[in-house]
Order: C-alpha cells, then structure tokens, then sequence
C-alpha cells in the first residue's frame, strides 16, 4: 500500500478521527463532499489550505478502510 503520510490521528485533534495533515478536517469530511458529488476542484476552492494530494490520499485512506473486516473472537 502507499503511504499515507498526509493522513494523521491525534486525539487532541477531532478527537482522534482520522484528519488531513494534522488539521480540523476529517477525512471523512472530505470523502463525503465526494461522495455528495462535489469534484476536487470544488474542494480545493472551498478548502485552499488542502492540496491535491490531500485529497488523493484521503479517498485512498478511506478506500483501505472500506476493505477492511472484523474477524469475532470467541468468548474465553
């Protein structure tokens, strides 16, 4: 998998959620807008501290999550 370095978790920031370059915004503020139809380049106007690959890394972030899967353990 590529780095993520763009994407950190500090639980002093958003409460631990997953934020771009230690910044007050989620991932999944960004992934939503995307998913609501807005483009990068909209994002990028209404964000002008973001760059490109912010983004980039932030759908990469969220696509590795979506893959993941829980695995129940047994009660000991």
């Amino acid at each position: 998998m590529q780095t993520l370095d763009r994407i950190t978790q500090d639980p002093a920031v958003m409460g631990g959620k997953p934020c771009i370059r230690g910044m007050r915004v989620t991932v999944g503020a960004v992934v939503g807008q995307i998913g609501a139809g807005r483009s990068i380049e909209n994002i990028l106007d209404d964000y002008p501290y973001l760059e490109r690959e912010d983004v980039a890394q932030a759908l990469r972030y969220a696509a590795w999550r979506a893959e993941e899967r829980e695995v129940p353990l047994a009660a000991a």
